[in-house]
């Protein structure tokens, strides 16, 4: 084999290594339970020191994706927990198995009935549309670049680049086609207005140069309709950046948020 050839391998070994390295557990360091429920993947994380209150952070998806606010969660005594409900697209069927995992996990882990909920991009779907049917179930949101009508994302029906796949998958799962989604109104948007009323306090961090989920096809659009009904919602925003990376690389502020509206038991 020529030395060439030999380095490119080497190249190649180290840049597969760096890519596996990036799957790695993210929560090296605490107790991770991986486990199935009612066929979808799930997981929870104990903190090494769990506080009395049993206070919990529910990701909605891309587990393990800029842990930073997780992790700084753990660090206060917080479970952190996930279901897998990819495909669903936040639609009823997701909500449901939602409404099952809460009841499992907060009984076998003695977990605060109010829980906080941890969006990124379309995870907003679910953690909205999942919220305004459990409104007395949440501490707060915290959203990060979230989906908030399927029109934009996956559709890109406005100015968003769209996923065509996704839109596709999208609509099926709503059981809707190009014409009925026009006048469908369950996506957040609409949903999130039980949320407001509720006064469940809310923060969204957004880029302003997002052309994924444009933050004035979503975040802002949902603010509008916060304040409306007076709802309890904080904006932060990030200039010039895209949809990703999300959250902050000092998630002090969301943390703050978080421990400002999260109660003992």
């Amino acid at each position: 084999m020529k030395i060439k050839e030999i380095s490119f391998l080497l190249i190649l070994l180290v840049s597969i290594s760096a890519a596996l390295g990036q799957n790695e557990e993210p929560f090296s360091g605490y107790q991770v339970e991986d486990f199935v429920f009612q066929g979808r993947s799930a997981k929870i994380v104990a903190p090494n020191i769990e506080h009395n209150n049993g206070n919990w952070v529910w990701r909605a998806r891309f587990w393990g994706v800029e842990p930073q606010l997780d992790k700084a969660l753990l660090e206060k005594g917080f479970h952190v927990a996930y279901v897998d409900v990819a495909g669903f697209y936040g639609n009823q069927e997701a909500v449901q198995i939602w409404n099952d995992f809460y009841k499992f996990i907060t009984v076998k882990y003695k977990l605060n009935s109010k829980v906080v909920l941890e969006g990124f991009s379309r995870g907003g779907l679910i953690v909205y549309n999942w919220a305004a049917q459990n409104t007395d179930k949440v501490a707060c949101i915290y959203a990060d670049a979230p989906v908030c009508d399927i029109k934009s994302w996956p559709g890109g029906l406005y100015t968003g680049v769209g996923s065509p796949k996704d839109w596709k998958d999208c609509l099926n799962a709503y059981n809707l086609d190009q014409n009925s989604v026009m006048d469908f109104e369950g996506i957040p948007l609409n949903t999130s207005v039980h949320v407001a009323k509720a006064k469940v306090p809310v923060i969204h961090v957004y880029g302003d140069d997002d052309k994924v989920v444009p933050h004035f096809e979503n975040t802002e659009r949902l603010a509008i309709n916060f304040v409306k009904v007076q709802g309890n919602i904080q904006l932060i925003r990030k200039k010039g950046i895209g949809h990703h990376p999300h959250s902050l690389e000092d998630p002090a502020p969301i943390v703050a948020f978080i421990l400002k509206h999260t109660k003992a038991k």
